[in-house]
């Protein structure tokens, strides 16, 4: 009988976030809102454990590429930024009211100051598109919008600069979410999917979501955690990649091993993952895998230190499934990487509340004495949230049980 299988590596692009950076996004309102960031930080969180990556968010509601670039200093370069992702563009041309030669000039000379400001001190820098606005997708290709924005990329590249193409990237979600709803009768319009808060503008957490995939895309965010196959009949395990399989045992009803990976699923917590449906994580970012080959025909239950993750077909284990988001309930998480990614998310949420409390607290307290207090005490316990996201993100040895229901 095995014991232990070693875990292989997939091959994929390498994630562009490395060990020891300190990741600083830097933008207008749809980063200050901090969404698409935590995201960002959560999926590296989980998916690397082993690298230790600190993220800051420097957001500035109705700010533009001029303005980022005269606060990388202050906002930037001395939180020790080693990544910076620079999403600008629609405060730039005033939400399309000022889509002119000047202001698009404006935008570029203020690409030019971040890119050329971030490689003097060896920060790499990420010029992003700006996000989708709520115009039609199938005619805002030509837009002034995503014309300037082609024109800030292409510059980017030039100075030597990373670029993502965010707007495209969210677009194409943007058309299948427009094709849906132009279908829908006209008693089930107030059923529409929305990607916009009512302005058109900012974000919904769907939008953010469709955001922050987009800059996971351009970072060569792996689309596979780790995968898992072995033969029923023989207990061998044919591959574990990303994982390493252990303590197999078989009997007469029931079929049992360990598993212990090297990164876990990205997850978002229950409701969230009906934003699925539109953007692809489950396939494209997130791919847990498990293939259990020569199982008799009929049904099995399968789960992972106790936890129902459903029940599936002899057939389609033998083809593989996606154990991410798997669920026997869908009002309590599924397997325990899903209560660790809720866990780290609550935690998530505590940082960025912390650094949001400080924001306020410097913009308008005067009392020196009580800032200094504060500021001294935000550092310390933002280090021991950073510490806590570590731990809850580690993986841990889970005990799958694959057994035949009626």
């Amino acid at each position: 009988m095995l014991t232990s299988v070693a875990p292989s590596s997939l091959v994929a692009a390498d994630f562009a976030i490395k060990d020891g950076d300190t990741v600083v996004f830097l933008g207008d309102s749809l980063t200050a809102a901090r969404t698409y960031g935590k995201i960002i930080e959560n999926y590296t969180l989980l998916r690397f454990p082993e690298r230790k990556v600190k993220f800051f968010n420097a957001g500035f509601g109705g700010d533009t590429a001029a303005g980022g670039a005269k606060r990388l200093e202050r906002d930037v370069f001395s939180l020790g930024a080693t990544v910076v992702t620079v999403a600008f563009g629609t405060n730039d041309i005033g939400w399309g009211v000022l889509a002119d030669d000047a202001h698009k000039q404006q935008y570029l000379d203020g690409i030019r100051s971040i890119v050329t400001q971030c490689r003097s001190r060896g920060v790499r820098v990420f010029i992003c598109s700006a996000s989708i606005t709520g115009a039609d997708p199938t005619k805002s290709e030509d837009s002034f919008l995503q014309k300037m924005c082609d024109e800030g990329l292409q510059l980017a590249k030039e100075l030597g600069g990373e670029t993502i193409d965010v707007q495209r990237s969210m677009r194409d979600i943007q058309k299948r979410v427009w094709a849906h709803n132009e279908k829908l009768p006209a008693d089930k319009q107030k059923d529409k999917v929305q990607m916009f808060v009512a302005d058109g503008v900012h974000l919904n957490d769907l939008g953010q979501l469709t955001m922050g995939y987009a800059i996971l895309k351009g970072l060569n965010a792996p689309p596979d955690v780790s995968s898992a196959t072995l033969d029923a009949q023989t207990m061998k395990a044919e591959e574990a990649l990303n994982c390493e399989l252990s303590d197999f045992k078989r009997d007469r009803t029931k079929l049992e091993f360990s598993r212990l990976d090297r990164g876990l699923p990205f997850n978002y917590g229950l409701f969230y993952a009906l934003n699925y449906i539109w953007v692809p994580v489950p396939n494209e970012l997130s791919r847990y895998q498990l293939t259990v080959r020569n199982l008799p025909a009929g049904k099995y239950r399968i789960t992972a230190d106790e936890r129902g993750l459903g029940t599936f077909s002899a057939q389609s284990l033998a083809q593989g499934v996606n154990l991410t988001f798997a669920t026997e309930n869908g009002w309590v998480p599924g397997g325990p990487w899903n209560s660790q990614a809720n866990v780290l998310r609550e935690l998530t949420d505590a940082r960025h509340d912390l650094a949001a409390s400080q924001l306020i607290a410097r913009t308008f307290l005067k009392d020196d004495d009580l800032l200094t207090k504060l500021r001294s005490s935000e550092a310390k316990a933002d280090n021991q949230l950073i510490e806590m996201q570590r731990e809850v993100a580690r993986p841990r040895k889970y005990r799958f049980v694959i057994e035949p229901v009626e």
